[in-house]
């Protein structure tokens, strides 16, 4: 069963982050780019997505677990490894490359807690 008092937050915590993270990579991709030599698109791109996929939290969040947070917790293991492989491909500058990869650290550590918020409810069988 999950675990109520750390899995609510913790979503709730994933949306506003990933809502004021998307405003700021589409407000701000022009300047962000400038200062971490990261493409405009793909920061207004990665800013789009994460307004459906915070809605998407917040409507997992009111399933009260199972298989809608586990999905979260992985697609946030998946931003996880995407935004290491663009460090990989884009080959931003050293601010980039910290501006990318705090970003998916912390995203990390949001999942980790959703997996261990879940307990025994995040094993999928595939």
């Amino acid at each position: 069963m999950m675990t109520d008092k750390l899995l609510r937050p913790v979503m709730l915590f994933d949306a506003a982050t990933c809502l004021a993270m998307g405003a700021l990579l589409v407000a701000a991709a022009g300047p962000i780019a400038g200062l971490t030599d990261l493409p405009v698109p793909l920061l207004r791109e990665a800013g789009i997505v994460l307004f459906p996929f915070a809605l998407f939290v917040l409507w997992a969040a009111r399933q009260g677990g199972g298989w809608p947070v586990a999905l979260v917790a992985g697609l946030n293991v998946a931003w996880v490894a995407a935004s290491f492989g663009a460090i990989a491909l884009v080959q931003p500058n050293a601010l980039g490359i910290a501006f990318v990869a705090g970003q998916a650290l912390a995203v990390g550590a949001i999942a980790a807690l959703q997996f261990h918020a879940l307990g025994g409810e995040a094993r999928v069988n595939v």
